[in-house]
């Protein structure tokens, strides 16, 4: 895709190579103390982080770091940062790296009203587009949305996704199929432009994980998927629509309860899921099967989906992932998920235990 600004309603600066002169055209409307938020040491050890530092310190700026931000953010997590924008009168914060860096910042933003820009180098979440974030409470071991700030402005720069390992990569564009899904598979069942718009999507979502798998160098591919991750929660797709969400409610306790890769456990669960539901909404099941997989039969959409995931090296059960669950742990991710009203069928207890059993 070619470079393009656009505002729905977060600022977007899209394009291969643009990072720099995106973050260098904003940082003049902002104040002089910016926190410099992030995750692991990979943003120090590919020169990532040298290359902002330079970028604020020519701006005139101030650099407040706040590191760590893990996988699953924690609200402590959360409540630290929020502390530290406080105490240092923080003006920007620049929240560089995927969706959990993205989700964290978005609270801290909203608590400490410090202004929120993001650099993405794992796109699959879409996290910068919206103000919708996801904490773990893990006193409560809890893992569920929270309501922040939306971002001043997004860099979406296809070339940073080489900053993060291949499998984070897949992982996170599987998340952006499942937010697809999730999306169309929710009411109404009749066939519209959102959901149209969305079976593009996922046809483009699949063929571009396929081919960055096999060229990891492909920048079309790359880039494409950034924009696919996009569109799954820039709202546009969930225009019309009641979305469904119930993989990712599942999703959320057993991550809440594991602490597992989101885009895995997201990837293990939905064959099985859309197993249990499929019956319930065979029609839009069959056009899904024909327009999305090229199949007839609404069964043969969900095996063509698990056969994709294990095309592209994700798990399709629990022990692939390291996750043993004893039957106390496997009721208490069930009994704790929240049920959600958007899909053909809401989920008893019982059948998401049923669902989490399928799984291991």
């Amino acid at each position: 895709m070619n470079k393009f600004d656009y505002e729905f309603p977060v600022r977007i600066h899209f394009g291969q190579g643009c990072f720099e002169e995106s973050l260098k055209k904003e940082l003049p409307s902002y104040g002089g103390t910016v926190m410099l938020a992030y995750g692991g040491g990979s943003l120090k050890r590919t020169g990532m982080y040298d290359r902002i530092v330079e970028i604020l310190k020519e701006s005139g700026k101030k650099i407040v770091d706040f590191s760590g931000i893990m996988p699953n953010p924690t609200l402590r997590k959360v409540q630290e940062g929020t502390a530290l924008a406080r105490e240092r009168k923080v003006d920007l914060i620049l929240a560089v790296g995927g969706g959990s860096v993205s989700d964290c910042c978005k609270i801290v933003s909203s608590e400490s009203e410090a202004a929120l820009g993001v650099v993405v180098t794992a796109s699959g979440t879409g996290s910068e587009q919206n103000n919708g974030a996801v904490i773990t409470d893990e006193e409560k071991k809890i893992k569920g949305a929270m309501w922040g700030s939306f971002a001043d402005f997004a860099i979406l720069d296809p070339d940073l996704t080489k900053t993060v390992p291949m499998r984070q990569v897949i992982s996170g564009a599987f998340d952006t199929l499942s937010h697809c899904m999730e999306t169309y598979f929710g009411r109404p069942d009749e066939i519209n432009v959102s959901d149209e718009i969305n079976e593009a999507v996922q046809r483009n979502t699949i063929r571009n994980i396929k081919r960055l798998i096999q060229d990891p160098n492909d920048d079309h591919a790359r880039s494409e998927l950034m924009w696919a991750s996009a569109m799954g929660e820039n709202g546009i797709l969930k225009l019309g629509k009641q979305t469904d969400f119930q993989c990712h409610m599942l999703e959320h306790q057993l991550g809440a309860y594991t602490d597992c890769n989101h885009g895995q456990g997201l990837a293990v669960l939905h064959p099985t899921l859309y197993r249990h539901i499929y019956k319930d909404a065979e029609r839009k099941f069959r056009r899904w099967a024909e327009e999305v997989w090229l199949v007839q039969l609404p069964e043969d959409g969900i095996d063509a989906l698990e056969d994709f995931i294990r095309e592209i090296g994700l798990p399709t059960r629990l022990s692939e992932m390291g996750i043993t669950l004893d039957e106390a742990t496997t009721e208490a991710i069930a009994a704790s998920t929240i049920i959600t009203p958007g899909c053909c069928k809401q989920l008893t207890k019982d059948e998401l235990i049923e669902i989490l059993n399928e799984c291991k």
